[in-house]
């Protein structure tokens, strides 16, 4: 008979070979391994008529498992459905995203989660639940990591996923806005509007390269 330990371990493996499965087929369906640009995923998503948000969404859902930049998709979608449209839709699909991916990593634990991401994933060592929500904040403020290693991070602490849902919707809004206004006035290619778009991309790549420079140093300053 089957205790309770081994059944649990029996139907997580089961879920991860079906997600891994449908992930596959989807990418299959996609054609997504293929080298799309902004301009390609542009006319992909928008030739998807009324399926075009649902797919779009999928996509920003799916990118966790994907190696794939996310601003790269952003920036489509700001191309495809404006600022407004585009904002709420990609907000939607990177909280999806990010659920999928703290979701693996608090059913399956770190050793399945560092074969997905091969990088460091120790962001949240020595944090209680209240100082982690804040720092997810801040790195969703301040995109000081890739979005997908903190929310496979945090998946490995004990904080409730509320409270990290909650961080991201908030910290990631800024840049979501940042980088769909850039696809949105990418359409007026040379318009004061279209500059003003890049100089907003410059000025969050400048503020996160000074505020990661702080926040190493401040944590190599608390290991010693």
């Amino acid at each position: 008979m089957i205790n309770m330990k081994n059944k649990k371990s029996f139907i997580k493996w089961i879920g991860l070979i079906i997600l891994i499965v449908s992930i596959v087929f989807i990418i299959i369906k996609f054609n997504f391994l293929k080298d799309y640009g902004i301009e390609e995923i542009k006319d992909y998503i928008g030739n998807k008529g009324v399926m075009a948000p649902v797919i779009y969404v999928v996509l920003l859902s799916l990118l966790p498992l994907l190696f794939f930049p996310d601003s790269v998709l952003v920036i489509a979608g700001g191309m495809v459905f404006g600022i407004f449209k585009g904002v709420i839709l990609t907000s939607m699909g990177s909280l999806i995203g990010g659920i999928i991916a703290f979701g693996i990593s608090r059913m399956f634990g770190t050793r399945v989660v560092k074969k997905l991401v091969k990088k460091d994933i120790a962001i949240f060592e020595n944090n209680n639940k209240r100082s982690a929500f804040f720092l997810i904040l801040m790195l969703r403020l301040i995109p000081l990591f890739p979005y997908k290693v903190v929310s496979y991070s945090a998946g490995l602490t004990d904080m409730k996923l509320i409270d990290f849902s909650l961080a991201t919707v908030i910290g990631s809004l800024p840049g979501i806005i940042v980088y769909t206004n850039l696809g949105d006035k990418a359409t007026a290619f040379g318009s004061r509007d279209f500059y003003i778009s890049i100089a907003l991309v410059v000025i969050l790549f400048a503020v996160s390269f000074a505020v990661k420079k702080v926040f190493k140093k401040r944590e190599t300053v608390n290991k010693n």
